[in-house]
């Protein structure tokens, strides 16, 4: 389907147990309920057909021969459906009997897999009933179709690139080495559990981690479908506790109800990052014997276009729970604290410089460079914030650079660099009047070299204030505030540096150095490198480079899932809907292309700066890109839209 997003669901139908009838009408309308809603993959739970609990029922002819029945009227009725629907049931096979998923396609069974591994312990007693399927491979009559039976098979689907579909049965799922490890080698992007998991205290917050860290471990999604309502409640509960998971992350997930659960997952991302992780490896073994291709089928799961529903967050490098972006801010924080702290110790410098602006990132580096200083058992004084005041500087951004400085006991310097930059404009021959980039960029200039030689003369080093949103922009001078011998904000976009400034605000114990970082934070972000108008900042980068939440999103969604402007475009659309129409978004993500590709060759030789997060532009580390690749690939793909 149309940028790699297939929409899925897991269903837990209202039973009653050993009424196979009854059952395949609940299936039967849950499935029609999931076509209407787009849903392509829909899988059902462990023996949804009889029920899970029919204990010593199962041994019973009639009540196995009602499931078959019931199996082939839900064939004949979902016949229509372009959905590949996936379901439990008992089967019997050369005279045992076995707890089986069956996949369903337009009107075929497409095969049948038995459960591996029976649980015979606590509550469960599978072992009185079933037998373990077995690897090898071979074929069984079911409703009339001669059908595929072992655990050995997969269905990709030749017509979605990167679909193939594996499916694994309740309790392989929590054994050592599941199934679903051999099926993710094999190739299998998408796992699907049939699962009749009983409820206990605690036990829904060990089965969530179970289902989330299996789809990050294998790099895949994976949708899980638990019996619910109706199952006998003689000894248990069960409470339909159904999960979709994507490399990672919950994407839907519900409890103590039935009916559909259904988000979309994105097999084109899973693929990048199977490509991106080394440390994932193809299976060396032949590939299974028995797969099925669907490009014959009767439909093809790409030709329409899947409406989003799963969260995308526009801000996909903060959190959204308050809790959890509290401890991520504080994390950050102690990483680049112990960056710097380890760099100061390796060369013996005493001495800590920063160009206080009164803006963001050169707050953030302020606060940074004093926890390291304080780390080292060094004096407040030790941080040395150098405020160059020229030409667009404001009282209100001098002011605040003044109050920071003092409320962290730094040593405070003013150097007033007006005089040096219109010595610099004489010797150079340019008129003031022209404010075109040598003006603005003589004035970056000037004031690092008036940082490193502060640096120079005390022994210190200069602390960078740079963040990694500007970085992949280029937004900095080169030679100028793009260096320095330390870039803390390296790692940190932009929509992160102010939450981590606003959590310092409200964590500090420090009333002044509190109303002074939340001024900061209220504060336009600008360079200031032009002259203010009325006393107010006339220059704001928002209003030049773009928004950058914008930017951010951008940035996270090209770098760390690889992912085309077009898709981007249409995940920008859809995070930011309301916010941003379609004509503004596609304007800065242009501008986003353009300038990360032209800008690349300040990136290639940054300082030193820590890590931070799972995107980082460290030409040493995680960004290797020519300073002159060509972005007329990308760009083209947003003008063909």
């Amino acid at each position: 389907m149309k940028d790699g997003f297939i929409k899925v669901a897991a269903a837990t139908p209202k039973i009653r147990v050993a009424d196979c009838e009854h059952n395949a009408t609940e299936i039967i309308n849950l499935c029609r309920e999931a076509s209407e809603l787009g849903v392509k993959i829909l899988v059902f739970p462990e023996l949804c057909l009889t029920g899970y609990t029919c204990g010593d029922l199962f041994l019973r002819d009639t009540l196995l021969d009602a499931a078959e029945k019931a199996l082939g009227r839900v064939i004949s009725a979902t016949e229509s459906l372009d959905m590949l629907i996936v379901l439990g049931v008992p089967a019997r096979h050369e005279g045992k009997l076995y707890n089986c998923a069956a996949a369903l396609l337009a009107g075929r069974i497409l095969g049948v897999v038995p459960k591996t591994l029976l649980p015979n312990y606590g509550e469960f007693y599978e072992k009185r009933w079933f037998e373990p399927g077995s690897s090898d491979n071979c074929w069984e009559t079911l409703c009339g179709q001669g059908v595929c039976f072992g655990t050995s098979q997969y269905f990709p689907f030749t017509d979605v690139p990167g679909l193939t579909v594996g499916v694994e049965i309740c309790e392989d799922l929590w054994a050592s080495d599941p199934p679903s490890n051999r099926l993710a080698a094999l190739g299998a992007t998408v796992i699907l559990n049939l699962s009749a998991s009983n409820e206990l205290v605690g036990k829904a917050a060990y089965r969530r981690e179970l289902v989330k860290n299996q789809s990050a471990r294998l790099n895949c999604a994976y949708i899980y479908a638990d019996a619910g309502e109706g199952e006998s409640s003689t000894d248990l509960v069960f409470a339909g506790h159904n999960i979709i998971a994507e490399n990672g992350s919950i994407l839907a997930e519900s409890r103590f109800r039935t009916g559909l659960t259904v988000s979309e997952i994105d097999v084109q991302r899973l693929m990048y990052e199977r490509r991106r992780n080394t440390t994932f490896r193809p299976s060396a073994e032949p590939k299974m014997n028995l797969q099925y291709s669907l490009a014959g089928a009767s439909f093809t799961l790409g030709t329409a276009d899947t409406v989003l529903t799963r969260p995308i967050s526009r801000s996909p490098f903060v959190p959204e729970n308050p809790d959890e972006r509290d401890q991520r801010c504080g994390e950050i924080f102690n990483i680049q604290t112990n960056g710097l702290k380890k760099r100061m110790e390796h060369i013996g410098s005493k001495k800590l410089v920063v160009g206080v602006s009164g803006g963001l990132d050169s707050t953030l580096a302020m606060l940074v460079s004093a926890m390291a200083a304080r780390a080292l058992g060094l004096p407040p004084d030790a941080l040395i914030a150098v405020t160059m005041p020229c030409f667009g500087t404001t009282e209100r951004t001098k002011s605040n650079a003044t109050v920071l400085a003092q409320r962290l006991g730094a040593d405070l310097r003013l150097i007033d660099i007006t005089a040096s930059v219109r010595q610099h404009f004489a010797d150079i021959g340019h008129d003031e009047n022209d404010r075109s980039v040598t003006y603005e960029n003589a004035q970056a200039r000037e004031r690092t070299q008036v940082l490193m030689d502060v640096a120079n003369s005390v022994n210190g080093i200069v602390v960078g204030t740079g963040d990694l949103s500007e970085l992949a922009l280029g937004w900095a001078t080169y030679n100028g505030d793009h260096m320095s011998m330390y870039g803390v904000n390296a790692g940190v976009p932009k929509t992160l540096v102010r939450y981590v400034v606003g959590w310092y605000a409200d964590t500090c114990n420090d009333t002044e150095l509190s109303a002074v970082l939340n001024d900061i934070l209220a504060t336009p972000v600008s360079p200031e490198l032009l002259p203010a108008e009325n006393g107010i900042i006339s220059q704001k980068t928002e209003d030049l480079v773009g928004p950058y939440e914008l930017h951010d999103f951008f940035l996270y969604y090209f770098v760390r899932w690889g992912m085309g402007p077009r898709k981007i475009f249409r995940l920008a659309q859809y995070a930011f809907a309301g916010q941003y129409d379609g004509d503004t978004i596609l304007k800065w993500l242009r501008a986003f292309v353009r300038r990360f590709f032209t800008q690349q060759f300040k990136r290639s030789c940054l300082p030193d700066g820590p890590k931070v997060g799972s995107v980082a532009l460290s030409p040493r580390g995680d960004w290797r890109m020519p300073s002159d690749a060509a972005p007329d690939v990308w760009l083209r793909e947003l003008e063909d839209m």
